[in-house]
């Protein structure tokens, strides 16, 4: 077998504890022994990718193995600050640029339709994880400005997207903030990213899947009618098909000149009393770089986090770590009047986007049983759902209609 090893960092996310880890009914229990060899899929990575990939599976009655390196829910996941949105990193009307106006629009609206089937999922699981709907607010800065804003709105309508645009009068008066503008849209969500990725991975050990951890694939090859995985400690598994869900952690044969690893900072403030009634249900974010993003939590903590860096290692460094989280407060308090404090935790983490904003979900070259979900940038668990549709109707023989704007490019 050629060694297909995955690039790797350290164990942890490096500079501070995410917020969500300390949240109860954040993990799973796992295995530390394989009770068999064989099954008809090996998911590798147990985050949200993997757990969505997982599920789908075995809705679909398939026998599932997850493996991981780490416990479960403690890889990139719960460094997300879990909105939810719709909305891709890279507006519609410079995404139909990039890629042309049909398989934009077709992007933006699997996102759409991608968070409304992941709060479904959460309702019919009865996960217990603050999953919530809700409007998603985007504001005019340095990218987009007033008229950009516009004609963004403008585009979504055109596609079939509703999209309210607020001019600067009306913008202060029902949110407070003097923006010159911003768009008002409804179909995003938030939730506890680490309670999400946890209910889905009991709902599919209670279908049978295993976890097993910790565990480290360092080869790979295909069979005449499967593939086999070959571990650090010198197993060999074999399943019919493979997929990898290891977020920034990518297999080297996934690695493409759009496809970078930055860095990125996140805080969770204590409850607040007094917050603006609209900040409850509404998440934040604006057309700068680097951009600001936030909402809140059903205990009244704002959830807030940006400030990226073109850097795959900045995040390591816990000084920046301070310097970081004082800017996105400060920024917050300048944009809303809210003075968080000092904040109940601060953390940072590498991600991954691609120069389109739109994930890689397809088989990993030069294998037809072995596929990978990349789901990158800041719509990580939208294109998570994505990739687990996809690549669930790819195993049972059903081409997903929308597959080929996700492919490996």
């Amino acid at each position: 077998m050629a060694k297909q090893k995955a690039k790797t960092r350290k164990d942890d996310l490096r500079t501070g504890a995410p917020f969500w880890v300390r949240t109860p009914h954040s993990t799973v229990a796992v295995q530390a022994t394989l009770t068999r060899d064989r099954f008809d899929v090996i998911v590798v990575g147990a985050g949200i990718s993997g757990a969505l990939v997982a599920e789908a599976l075995t809705r679909a009655g398939k026998s599932v193995l997850i493996l991981d390196r780490r416990p479960p829910v403690r890889g990139s996941t719960p460094a997300s600050t879990a909105m939810i949105q719709h909305e891709i990193d890279v507006p519609l009307t410079r995404l139909r640029k990039q890629i042309g106006a049909e398989p934009a629009d077709r992007a933006w609206r699997r996102s759409v339709r991608a968070v409304a089937d992941l709060v479904d999922l959460a309702a019919k699981l009865k996960l217990d994880c603050q999953m919530a709907p809700k409007p998603a607010l985007y504001l005019a800065g340095d990218e987009m400005g007033a008229r950009a804003l516009a004609a963004e709105a403008q585009a979504r309508e055109d596609a079939g997207i509703r999209a309210e645009y607020l001019k600067r009068a009306e913008l202060r008066e029902r949110y407070g903030m003097d923006r010159t503008a911003a768009i008002r849209s409804e179909a995003s969500a938030s939730a506890n990213p680490a309670q999400l990725t946890a209910g889905l991975l009991r709902a599919a050990m209670a279908r049978g899947a295993q976890i097993v951890s910790p565990v480290e694939i360092t080869d790979m090859a295909e069979l005449p009618c499967g593939v086999a995985l070959a571990t650090r400690r010198g197993e060999v598994l074999v399943a019919q098909h493979a997929v990898f869900c290891t977020g920034y952690e990518y297999l080297p044969q996934m690695n493409t000149p759009s496809h970078h690893v930055t860095s990125t900072w996140a805080l969770a403030s204590e409850p607040l009393p007094g917050l603006p009634e609209w900040m409850g249900d509404t998440i934040v974010w604006e057309a700068s770089d680097p951009y600001l993003y936030f909402r809140t939590d059903d205990a009244g903590r704002v959830i807030a986090g940006g400030e990226d860096e073109e850097a795959a290692d900045t995040n390591a460094d816990p000084k920046k770590l301070k310097a970081k989280a004082k800017v996105i407060a400060r920024k917050l308090r300048a944009l809303t009047g809210v003075d968080i404090g000092k904040p109940a935790c601060i953390w940072s983490a590498p991600f991954s986007v691609t120069d389109d904003g739109l994930p890689i979900i397809d088989r990993v070259p030069g294998f037809e049983r072995i596929f990978a979900v990349m789901g990158f940038g800041g719509n990580g668990i939208t294109f998570s759902v994505i990739g687990a549709q996809i690549i669930a109707a790819a195993i049972a023989g059903k081409p997903d209609p929308d597959a080929e704007i996700f492919r490996y490019r």
